[in-house]
């Protein structure tokens, strides 16, 4: 009896103390606030892949920059990759905000990709801040009260390149169009400032994305007679149509090619004795003063390239975000856009930049030309600056926008 008697009071004992533990585990997990999460959703891999690698090591870079943790919280950066297909964008979107706890979506190259997860984040009331795709929808008929264009598009690529390429001459045009969304938008707004500089489009033909031949699509651009070929595409697609182009002789030819949507990356990958002479406009150059070229050297001792303006976006959206969490003091989606809206945004990438009612970010935008090997001087300088566009002219107007929101 003394024997069962003590084997039972020692499991008594046991249980008391296993219960104790558990009792300590759920205080310590209920006093560690749930971490804010934020989503990078880039299509990592296929014809954009180059351009999208770094973007998560840029957002944590802007995580470490800020403190690692926002009112108590930690942070977190989860990633995705969402293939450069609307409908894997749209269900990791729905899966981030309903199951994963997510407050916040950026990246979204790929502008079929972003309209869609725009779709979502407005259902379900939550922020998208676009880095990577162009079409200007994103804040025109596609606007969101939670949602922001936060590097460029499509209106400014226009008003910045192709003005500034008629202005200089190239008054004829014929377009390389790929066949989505973002290169109907381009093609558009290209067409439309040409037209009003006093130029003219001789005409264009559309590519499938991925496009590996560009042949039959130069030879009718070549034999449109054209002064400018307009390239309304992007990464490995521009940079396999410059190559071929090359192939073909239509520069020597005398006929020029607008890179109408060019990253430094793609000149990288170019070379200088591709690429030089090209004229492009961007957001973001690594070699531009002393604060760049030193968070460029932050950047490269993470992933050793040099980032594009796509990178430079992902750190700095993500910023401005938490800068406006710590300001609300919440991560309520409305209080926190409210915030983003009033803060000005200063960083590596923008200086005294403001967000737009529409979700457009105003921001200097920079024509830049590609050097000439001669002129390089090292293999990362790559460009000559040009002019520097005020965001106020960079962008659309406010109220030319059509979206629906805007009064």
């Amino acid at each position: 009896m003394r024997f069962g008697t003590t084997v039972r009071y020692a499991g008594a004992v046991a249980a008391a103390l296993g219960l104790a533990a558990v009792g300590v585990v759920a205080i310590a997990q209920a006093q560690t606030p749930a971490p804010l999460k934020i989503g990078v959703m880039e299509g990592f891999s296929g014809v954009y892949g180059d351009l999208t690698l770094g973007g998560v090591e840029a957002a944590q870079m802007a995580v470490e920059d800020f403190g690692g943790k926002v009112l108590g919280r930690p942070i977190e950066i989860v990633s995705a990759d969402h293939q450069t297909k609307p409908d894997v964008g749209a269900a990791i979107a729905r899966k981030w905000y309903d199951v994963d706890g997510v407050k916040m979506i950026t990246g979204l190259g790929t502008s079929s990709v972003a309209l869609a997860v725009r779709k979502i984040s407005q259902e379900k009331g939550m922020i998208d801040i676009v880095t990577g795709a162009a079409s200007a929808d994103l804040t025109g008929p596609a606007c969101s009260e939670t949602g922001a264009h936060w590097v460029y598009d499509t209106y400014a690529l226009a008003k910045v390149t192709g003005s500034a390429i008629v202005k200089g001459g190239g008054d004829s045009w014929y377009f390389l169009t790929a066949d989505y969304a973002f290169g109907h938008a381009l093609e558009r707004d290209v067409t439309a400032i040409v037209v009003a500089s006093g130029g003219k489009v001789l005409g264009g033909i559309k590519h499938p994305l991925s496009t590996q031949d560009f042949s039959s699509f130069l030879l009718q651009a070549q034999a449109s007679k054209a002064k400018i070929i307009g390239l309304a595409n992007a990464g490995q697609d521009t940079i396999n149509a410059i190559k071929q182009a090359g192939e073909f002789g239509i520069v020597k030819g005398g006929q020029r090619l607008a890179g109408l949507l060019v990253f430094s990356t793609d000149v990288v990958a170019l070379t200088l004795p591709v690429a030089q002479g090209l004229v492009l406009t961007e957001a973001f150059y690594w070699d531009m003063n002393d604060e760049t070229r030193a968070w460029t050297k932050r950047f490269r001792a993470k992933r050793d390239k040099i980032p594009s303006m796509l990178t430079a976006g992902s750190y700095s959206s993500t910023l401005h975000y938490l800068k406006a969490v710590q300001a609300a003091g919440t991560d309520d989606a409305k209080a926190v856009m409210a915030k983003m809206r009033e803060i000005p945004i200063n960083d590596v990438m923008t200086k005294n930049g403001k967000l737009r009612e529409d979700g457009r970010v105003e921001r200097d935008m920079y024509l830049f030309q590609v050097k000439s090997p001669a002129e390089s001087k090292s293999k990362d300088d790559i460009y000559k600056l040009l002019v520097t566009v005020p965001g106020n002219e960079a962008y659309r107007p406010l109220k030319d926008g059509k979206c629906p929101f805007i009064k």
